[in-house]
């Protein structure tokens, strides 16, 4: 491994985090003779990737999660994580759909806020293989007496536990469509790794979707930069549009306004 020293924050908690995954554990002092920084410092980092749900501090330091990389957290766990962020993500993402569209929404906790945003767009057709995405949908419909609510196409699959669902089935009726825009969110995003997320399955679907859209809008908040999940689905470059809040760093904001076709910054 290269020597960390003079890390960025992003920099810094990568090197963290591939370490735990790596050895399994590490320590504090070990981080803050490796990283030359205080441990405040290191606490804090951990505390942010903890957060994250890539790894559990301990007394000490920080242990990996079972099955590192493949560690998924549920639909319910993820909803408490950056709340405003995702509010403000989602209000500008929504604000790019255009009535009459056929619009994908994938699986997350960033992508169901931005469709909760998509009730009253008029003639709007949703493709969603997200079950939360479908549930709210279904009782809106119910809901209404004068204003339709968006035609409701699920894809079928296997459920994952963020409540997605995935494999052959969801995979095939999603590349027999044509869709205008896909709503996508993601595990993690780096600039080598792309769009990643710790489910092969998942990550399968979710390039079935890339592939049967005409223009891509990623929703991912300031905390998943840097973390990579264990299959990748989209590179940067494959990215029309990634909308994000102002949390996200400068040389992170950096790399993205170069790589990607339009990035926004939510208030």
């Amino acid at each position: 491994m290269a020597d960390p020293g003079g890390l960025l924050a992003d920099q810094r908690r990568q090197f963290i985090l591939e370490k735990v995954r790596r050895d399994g554990a590490v320590r504090v002092a070990e981080l803050v003779d490796r990283l030359a920084v205080s441990d405040m410092t290191i606490r804090r980092d951990l505390d942010i990737l903890a957060r994250r749900g890539v790894l559990e501090k301990v007394h000490g330091g920080a242990v990996a999660l079972t099955g590192a990389a493949g560690h998924e957290p549920d639909f319910a766990s993820k909803s408490t994580r950056e709340s405003a962020a995702k509010e403000s993500i989602a209000q500008a993402a929504a604000a790019r759909v255009q009535p009459g569209s056929v619009v994908a929404v994938s699986a997350g906790t960033t992508a169901y806020q931005v469709a909760a945003r998509l009730l009253d767009v008029p003639r709007l057709t949703v493709v969603t293989n997200s079950l939360p995405v479908a549930d709210l949908l279904r009782a809106t419909a119910d809901d209404r007496t004068s204003v339709a609510a968006p035609t409701l196409i699920l894809t079928g699959g296997s459920p994952t536990p963020s409540a997605s669902l995935v494999g052959p089935v969801a995979d095939l009726v999603i590349t027999s469509l044509h869709v205008d825009l896909l709503i996508m969110g993601a595990f993690g995003v780096t600039e080598q790794a792309g769009l990643t997320t710790p489910n092969l399955a998942e990550a399968q679907t979710n390039r079935a979707f890339v592939s049967s859209a005409s223009r891509v809008v990623v929703v991912a908040d300031h905390s998943k930069w840097g973390v990579r999940g264990l299959s990748g689905f989209a590179a940067l470059n494959e990215i029309d549009c990634l909308v994000t809040d102002r949390q996200l760093s400068g040389p992170a904001q950096t790399v993205l306004s170069r790589t990607v076709g339009e990035l926004v910054v939510a208030d």
